[in-house]
């Protein structure tokens, strides 16, 4: 019997932290541990002013260049972003360039666009960096690392330098950029059409209107209505079928970790907001997280009652919204028992993972030191020193009342051991092995015999797998019965024997395992990270 091994699939590891924090694309320009420099050039002297009027019309790019670590772009457009962050007459507020404005191959190591954030109510500077950092572990999601930008020979500002969500974003996760693809934007300004329900904002509620649409999504593919209709009529009226058109382990994903983050400027929040949904090839939607620079309990609003105080971040309901019917990627998904065990043990993972025993700490101060200087230098920055360098251990400012990433965290991880749907005892999932061939017999291995042992009173271990990355998982049982490749029945040892497929010679799996109150994976990080053999090794 040979232990199997362990595959990372979309990962590349950095720095001192290649346990816990990975990074799944090499370029410079999005590299944490390194600044970028940005220097934007206008003819105008007024465009504050200008970029302000542009913003307020909807429409429209002021033309400039830019310099990005040196390397010179003429003829890019350029705009505030799209978001509740815009001040007019703010002195900092976040930009967009397009840097294939008006020549469609101008790119800087293949991006077309540049997304940077002010970090608004983030006396800290690290909520969206390390934000995406943690859910870049657990589901796909953007890059992001800092930028020194200067415009017309002038500091500009330390901003967050933020992956877009485009086509080469979805190539890079999905293999393909031709599926539905819709942005989650209520609109907040104007009041719903007519006929349409208050206040549904982004919650995936079903309305038979395609207008009730149009007022809280923007399509972003040359098509796709019908598709999102179809989802929320299925996920509302239909949910046992929900599966066939949404990709329910990356939306329990993303509810865990907003929920473990208490971020509220999401899904999770009062206007159910800041995703995306991207159909992929085998036709499901999938949930993608964005815009983290209020994560963290900077927004404190779950859409019912007031805004949530310091200690109710802390203690946070992990089922919140469990019976919310106006919430129904939650309540829907939540009622099925199989789902809800699932997405404890995300919460499970995320919490044992990440914040356990404080050891996140060590990374955001690394992340604060990277920036401080900078930081500081900025003058056009909205906190002052003293807010950045206690933004981890006190809440900051009089009327938003951030909390301190720290005394966020510690508190609320411990809540969460302790919480009694978390606390209870899932299956164990260990001794992992594929049979490999005999000493000395001349029969070669041809098929993986998969065995692993599960304790804690599994009622339900299964396995999932697939020869090709590039391709959904199969799933069968792992039985217990002594005639599955599992030795004696009833001994704790499950198995399983996968014949190869169409002249494959590897496999790629992962094992679940469920019981009364909990479930299990292996491995845990198993979208990522999967066990591996090959026929090759097996026969060595």
């Amino acid at each position: 019997m040979k232990k199997t091994t362990l595959i990372l699939l979309s990962l590349f590891c950095f720095g001192a932290y290649t346990t816990l924090w990975a990074q799944d694309d090499t370029s410079d320009f999005y590299d944490t541990g390194t600044i970028q420099e940005i220097k934007i050039r206008f003819e105008q002297e007024n465009w504050r002013y200008v970029l302000d009027s542009l913003r307020f019309n909807g429409d429209g790019l002021l033309f400039g260049t830019v310099e990005i670590n040196g390397q010179k772009f003429d003829d890019i457009g350029v705009r505030y972003r799209e978001s509740r962050s815009f001040q007019p007459g703010n002195k900092r507020n976040s930009l967009y360039l397009k840097l294939n404005y008006i020549d469609k191959e101008q790119n800087y190591q293949g991006r077309g666009t540049v997304k940077l954030s002010s970090a608004l109510r983030d006396p800290s500077m690290v909520r969206e960096v390390f934000g995406y950092e943690i859910a870049r572990r657990y589901m796909p999601a953007p890059l992001a690392n800092y930028a020194r930008v200067m415009v017309n020979g002038e500091y500009y500002g330390l901003f967050v330098n933020v992956e877009p969500i485009d086509d080469a974003f979805l190539k890079r996760n999905y293999g393909t950029d031709e599926g539905t693809f819709i942005r989650c934007a209520p609109n907040l300004v104007e009041n719903e059409p007519k006929g349409c329900k208050a206040d549904v904002f982004g919650s995936l509620q079903f309305d038979e209107s395609a207008k009730c649409y149009l007022h809280n999504f923007q399509l972003l593919s040359e098509s796709g209505w019908d598709d999102l209709i179809e989802l929320t009529y299925l996920l509302n009226k239909k949910p046992e079928e929900v599966h066939r058109v949404l990709n329910v382990d990356q939306a329990l994903w993303m509810l865990a970790y907003n929920n473990v983050l208490a971020n509220l400027s999401s899904y999770t929040g009062r206007y159910s907001e800041n995703y995306y949904l991207y159909r992929d090839n085998q036709g499901k939607f999938n949930p993608i997280v964005f815009d983290l620079n209020l994560c963290f309990g900077s927004y404190k609003n779950t859409g019912v009652g007031s805004d949530l105080k310091l200690k109710d971040l802390q203690e946070m309901d992990p089922l919140l919204h469990v019976n919310n019917a106006e919430k129904p990627l939650i309540s829907q998904l939540l009622k099925d028992e199989h789902y809800k065990k699932m997405y404890l043990d995300h919460i499970r993972t995320i919490v044992n993972e990440v914040f356990r025993k404080d050891q996140y700490l060590e990374r955001v101060k690394e992340l604060q030191a990277l920036i401080r200087e900078d930081f500081k230098a900025d003058e056009n920055r909205y906190y002052a020193m003293e807010d950045f360098d206690n933004s981890l251990t006190e809440t900051i400012g009089k009327r938003s009342r951030i909390p301190g990433l720290q005394q966020l965290m510690t508190p609320r991880t411990d809540f969460l051991k302790q919480d009694v749907v978390l606390a209870v005892i899932p299956p164990s999932i260990g001794d992992v092995t594929v049979s490999s061939r005999e000493q000395f017999s001349a029969e070669r291995v041809t098929e993986f015999k998969i065995q692993a042992k599960v304790e804690k009173f599994p009622t339900e271990v299964a396995l999932f797998y697939r020869h090709d990355s590039t391709k959904p998982f199969k799933r069968v049982d792992m039985t217990d019965d002594g005639r599955h490749n599992d030795g004696e029945a009833q001994d704790g040892i499950f198995g399983a024997v996968i014949k190869p497929e169409g002249g494959a010679t590897e496999i790629q799996y992962y094992i679940y395992a469920e019981n009364a109150r909990a479930a299990s994976f292996s491995p845990s990080r198993y979208m990522f990270e999967q066990h591996t053999a090959t026929l090759e090794e097996l026969n060595n």
